[in-house]
């Protein structure tokens, strides 16, 4: 006997899928080739739960990497406790803003990629320079198919005495330097970090940086209505990787009462 319920015949309506049987491209058909269900399967139009900024940073001991752990629903600030850092193998870590289901997808993606690599057992080990030009590809691959993943991503790294920073967005685009930003960061926080960095890659502390992350942070909370003070700094040096736990910024509003519309303020 046959058990796969579409192949059992009249009487029933092939319209619907009474037995939500999957995977749709091999049902069986015996009457018209319209489907509800199939008309429903579309690529993502756009990010539903998002993160916003992520900042990264060279400093004399490695780089230093920072985003807060708000993933809001449109403009509804939804889960205050999303980890959008991730770290790939003991070289590399990646921060990601855009949709967060994507972001899990490559996470995914990348734990898959670390497990093969480490069963090969050819004695090398993958450097955030490869994960950035592999993370480039693979943007890049489902771009092309109409489908894209909506993230943009900083790569950082520290491997064989030498820093790495670089960027991925959905169109596969790809460039490095020494300070990097992503969503309203890239307009508020990284004119910041160009004048307290540049220049100073070789010769600036772990304290120096994480105080200037920490301060752009505090900005970016005051100015982009999607971010929380509640975020995650994490670096990469020869010792690894390191993510820290959340911590806040002291912040001062004492100012807004001189605003007009603050509160109960009407004139």
């Amino acid at each position: 006997m046959d058990h796969f319920p579409l192949s059992w015949g009249r009487p029933r309506n092939d319209a619907v899928d009474l037995y939500s049987t999957y995977p749709v491209n091999e049902r069986q058909r015996h009457g018209p080739k319209n489907d509800a269900f199939t008309d429903g399967v579309q690529h993502t139009q756009q990010p539903i739960v998002t993160g916003t900024s992520v900042l990264a940073i060279k400093y004399k001991d490695g780089i230093m990497m920072a985003a807060d752990c708000l993933a809001s629903y449109g403009s509804l600030a939804r889960f205050k406790d999303i980890s959008r850092l991730h770290s790939v193998g003991q070289y590399t870590l990646i921060g990601a803003g855009g949709d967060m289901s994507d972001f899990q997808y490559l996470q995914h993606l990348l734990d898959d990629l670390m497990i093969e690599e480490y069963t090969s057992e050819d004695g090398h080990k993958l450097g955030p320079d490869e994960i950035y030009h592999y993370l480039s590809q693979v943007m890049y691959a489902r771009r092309s198919k109409m489908n894209p993943l909506w993230n943009s991503l900083l790569v950082g790294g520290f491997k064989d005495g030498k820093s790495f920073v670089g960027y991925v967005d959905l169109l596969g685009t790809t460039y490095t330097a020494s300070t990097l930003a992503t969503g309203y960061g890239a307009y508020i926080a990284q004119p910041l970090l160009r004048r307290a960095v540049e220049g100073r890659e070789t010769t600036m502390t772990e304290e120096e940086a994480r105080a200037i992350i920490q301060e752009c942070m505090k900005v970016l909370f005051y100015r982009d209505a999607r971010s929380l003070n509640k975020f995650q700094i994490a670096t990469v040096t020869e010792r690894g990787v390191q993510i820290g736990d959340a911590i806040s910024s002291e912040t001062e509003w004492s100012f807004a009462e001189k605003i007009r519309g603050y509160g109960s303020q009407t004139q």
